[in-house]
């Protein structure tokens, strides 16, 4: 069947050129601007780069040449905060510091963020595993360092960075006390762990309303069982309660408050209210066992929490509440979450199956969606993802609490929906409505559909643009995921190890209130698209302002498994959302398989990075490389730019500036960008219409993401029809329905169709959004 087909080769040919230059004081860098208070450790360095060009560029796309960070730093604190650290020019991505004993080496953007101005905030991922003596389940726990953050700063139509700067507090400062570890059995812990207590790596990330980059949980690695001072003893990583904010006005991060639970691996998603919402995660990895709360033992986080953000400008911390029993829910570690136009949280039956094997006691209730309402604190459940059966149309949509041993009072509210007249009435009619649109003429297709239903491993979840219906109304949301490995519907979660091809729509169509309390969701339903030309796990996908959807690296099968046997994914894929078939675009420089990352950049164009694999088959780096696999000798600092073909068209529009909107008083750093407010007017300045008529503006959140998701990606589409054109401007409201445009920075993108009916897109110009 097409969704396991075999790899197969396609590329185009690069011509580039790269030339680089280091300098320590470049007047434009991020830390520049933000005046007196770059950090003393704010060290500036310079690359620049010409341009590329690609045989195939009009059809194809064509990726730059990479290019990375100049510096490796050494002689840094065991906590990564002496400002007195040296930057070495090296064209190595590591080099050996005689006074820490360890290798220093260049950070990959396993995390990365789209800041308000334009700039990249990234950090690293698996920091000092080049360290390993025998591998990671014996040394990490002693060898693991806090991951280090930069700024990088990429002017539009540059292909290469011309600046990076180390934030104050490189590694973010959490935890340089410790962190109270959960301990089985009191006393057999090695807690030396060389300042490692505070590590980003795991933590989820999203932009508050100021613009300030929020991570939620991380980890905290140490030894169980082991003895302080010996170098002896078994892994653990710990999952942190800690949430920072990193502040582009000042280049530092700051402590928030703490959540109530440790969190590795848990999602975050912006509320139509501005405060967060964080699910899932894990406290202990390996060993998920709690003698405190024997309860929760054996599964991830079920509690879900709320957090209410500092005031603008306010020292506070803000507040974390842990949610009611009936919002616990058993998720998959990084649950693929997103906000719905009606104001509540969409799960999308996706996530990350490792702890380290995905083994949780309740994991087979993954497979099935659900929404979450903020209102009222609770789930719903929707379908077993995938497939036509929808539980609400049975009467069902509490049917996953009967199993929360957590919360009694919500499985006796589930047992007695259950058993209610109204269950038995309809769940036959749905069984038989299910049948039918499996539609059982066609047995390809409905082995298609089951094969690919259910909870999807290490797939992204893409929303595509919310269009308004014809009374101006957002209600439909739609998310295209592909790829990953399959649950297996007769085994459930964590699923298979090879890769596969498969595609698919889900569509949640609901019905928006004043309030999320009072919205609704009134129907889900899936659809099969064509397949991904290769299997593919842990590939990137980016949303393009053209509607089209890229997807990017990866591997051929499960690089958590069995890391280092797999084969780096390295020609990128478009979806064609008008036919729902995949084509191969253009081939990256570099092979990218776990903690990659891809995300759109105001000038239309996709920055690639990241590579930050675990140690061969667990045990020390080793690249094989040679064989055809992925590269698992340590992290690649490297950085390429993808051009999508809409970039050669002479006849993209140009957008000149935007009109109407305020200064940004607050975030004096951001001067430039104007504030918007939702129901506000704004123009927007043209320079050229390109050559086409006009179809659209869309409005881009920037990109805030992590282990392939960022919650809160969305693109809102302003039809042709609500904008008024004027004398060089087109001039449009902006929406202002709840939960379409949550507090933060967007991109605004204006779209013309060319004679052959193509989207052409302009390169966009941002503006900050508030409520209030």
């Amino acid at each position: 069947m097409s969704m396991f087909k075999l790899k197969t080769l396609s590329g185009c040919v690069l011509v580039a050129l790269l030339v680089s230059a280091c300098n320590s004081g470049d007047s434009s860098s991020p830390a520049a601007s933000g005046g007196s208070n770059v950090a003393p450790n704010g060290v500036i360095e310079t690359v620049t780069g010409t341009g590329a060009s690609c045989a195939d560029a009009s059809t194809l796309g064509c990726f730059t040449s990479p290019f990375e960070e100049p510096m490796v730093y050494r002689r840094d604190a065991a906590n990564d905060a002496n400002p007195d650290a040296q930057g070495v020019p090296s064209a190595d991505k590591c080099l050996y510091d005689p006074v820490t004993e360890r290798l220093r080496c260049k950070p990959a953007a396993g995390t990365i963020s789209l800041l308000p101005n334009g700039d990249f905030l990234y950090f690293n991922a698996l920091e000092g595993t080049e360290d390993f003596e025998t591998g990671i389940l014996t040394d990490f726990g002693t060898k693991a360092i806090n991951d280090q953050t930069r700024v990088m700063r990429i002017p539009q139509g540059s292909n290469a960075a011309t600046a990076w700067t180390r934030p104050r507090d490189v590694g973010s400062g959490a935890n340089p006390n410790g962190y109270p570890i959960t301990e089985l059995i009191p006393g057999l812990t090695n807690k030396n762990t060389n300042g490692a207590d505070g590590a980003l790596f795991c933590a989820d990330v999203a932009m508050l309303g100021d613009g300030r980059i929020m991570a939620v949980g991380g980890t905290a690695y140490y030894n169980e069982p082991g003895i302080d001072a010996l170098p002896v003893g078994l892994i653990e990583l710990e999952g942190l309660k800690t949430s920072r904010a990193y502040n582009p006005n000042n280049n530092s991060w700051a402590q928030l408050a703490d959540m109530n639970f440790g969190r590795w691996y848990p999602s975050v998603v912006t509320l139509a209210d501005n405060r967060l919402f964080v699910a899932s995660g894990v406290t202990k990895l390996l060993k998920p066992v709690y003698p405190q709360a024997p309860e929760q033992s054996g599964r991830n986080v079920v509690v879900t929490e709320t957090f209410t953000p500092p005031a603008l400008g306010s020292t506070d911390k803000g507040v974390w509440k842990a949610n009611g029993p009936a919002a616990q829910r058993t998720l998959p570690l990084y649950p693929r979450l997103h906000l719905l136009p009606n104001g509540h949280v969409y799960y999308n039956a996706g996530g990350q199956s490792f702890n380290p094997f995905g083994q949780s006691i309740d994991q087979p209730l993954w497979n099935i969606a659900a929404t979450y309402n903020p209102g009222t604190d609770s789930w719903s459940d929707l379908a077993y993802a995938g497939l036509p059966f929808s539980f609400s149309d049975a009467g069902l949509e509490s049917f996953t609490k009967l199993f929360n041993y957590t919360a009694p009072s919500e499985i006796a509210k589930s047992l007695q929906g259950l058993l209610s007249p109204n269950v038995l009435m309809k769940s036959p009619a749905a069984l038989q409505a299910a049948a039918t649109k499996l539609n059982a003429s066609n047995p390809t297709a409905v082995v298609q559909k089951v094969l690919g239903s259910g909870m999807r491993g290490s797939t992204f979840s893409i929303m595509m643009p919310l269009r308004p219906d014809a009374d101006g109304k957002y209600r439909d949301a739609s998310f295209l995921t592909a790829g990953g490995v399959l649950a297996l519907v007769a085994a459930g979660s964590p699923g298979s190890y090879v890769a596969v091809s498969s595609s698919r729509i889900d569509t949640v169509k609901t019905q928006p209130a004043a309030t999320a309390k009072e919205g609704k969701v009134v129907d889900y339903n899936s659809e099969i698209t064509g397949s991904l030309n290769e299997p593919r796990w842990y590939g990137t996908g980016v949303l393009l302002p053209d509607d089209s959807v890229m997807v990017f690296s990866g591997a051929d099968r499960d690089g958590v498994v069995a890391p280092g046997v797999e084969m780096a994914r390295r020609t990128a894929e478009r979806f064609d959302p008008v036919t729902k078939t995949w084509t191969r675009m253009a081939t990256a420089n570099k092979p990218r398989t776990y903690h990659n990352t891809a995300l759109l950049m105001p000038d239309g164009r996709v920055l690639v990075g990241g590579h930050a694999p675990i140690s061969t088959l667990y045990f020390k780096n080793v690249n094989l490389a040679a064989l055809g696999l992925g590269p698992n000798d340590g992290r690649d600092p490297s950085f390429e730019i993808y051009s999508p073909p809409y970039m050669s068209s002479a006849g993209r529009p140009v957008l000149a500036s935007l009109g109407g909107g305020e200064s940004v008083a607050d975030v004096p750093g951001f001067s430039q960008i104007p504030l918007f407010r939702p129901g506000q007017t704004m123009s927007v300045n043209m320079a050229s219409m390109g050559g086409g008529t006009l179809d659209s503006i869309t409005l881009v959140r920037h990109t805030v993401m992590t282990h392939l998701i960022d919650a809160d990606q969305r693109t809102v589409v302003i039809p042709a029809q609500a904008v008024n054109v004027g004398d060089g401007s087109l001039n449009f409201r902006i929406p202002d329905q709840m939960a379409i445009l949550p507090d933060g920075a967007y991109m605004v993108f204006v779209r013309v169709k060319d004679a052959q009916g193509k989207l052409l897109p302009s390169a966009s110009r941002s503006f900050m959004l508030r409520k209030s």
